[in-house]
């Protein structure tokens, strides 16, 4: 069986830095498409970042162009999120997804998903 646990969340002053961390179970994370979606209170979840199974990266949201970066570490079947620079807009959910081989922007198209880790941004 799939799983997939997020860790890394929390509070944060704007301007910081967090990294989330998606721990796979039950599978390798390279065989898969791995995406970052958030969803904040009342709002639709977005999708963030994506790592496809041959390692291609494909930003899902303008707003983290140059602030949030994804990578893979697949001796730790890990997928990272690293976010820097990170505004109060950025706070919501956090989750990680897994899909086929290839990114999609939809969140429908993943199959399996974590629990989510909430990241606060406020002063």
């Amino acid at each position: 069986q799939l799983q997939l646990v997020e860790s890394g969340g929390g509070l944060v002053q704007p301007g910081g830095s967090l990294r989330l961390s998606c721990a796979a179970s039950g599978f390798t994370l390279d065989d898969y498409a791995i995406g970052w979606f958030r969803q904040a209170p009342g709002k639709e979840r977005e999708g963030v970042l994506c790592i496809s199974s041959s390692a291609g990266k494909v930003t899902l949201a303008d707003s983290v162009k140059g602030r949030f970066t994804i990578s893979r570490d697949n001796a730790r079947n890990t997928v990272y999120l690293q976010m820097n620079s990170l505004k109060p807009e950025d706070t919501a959910i956090y989750y990680c997804a897994a899909r086929g081989n290839y990114c999609s922007v939809g969140a429908m198209r993943y199959d399996s998903w974590g629990q989510g880790t909430q990241v606060t941004v406020s002063s």
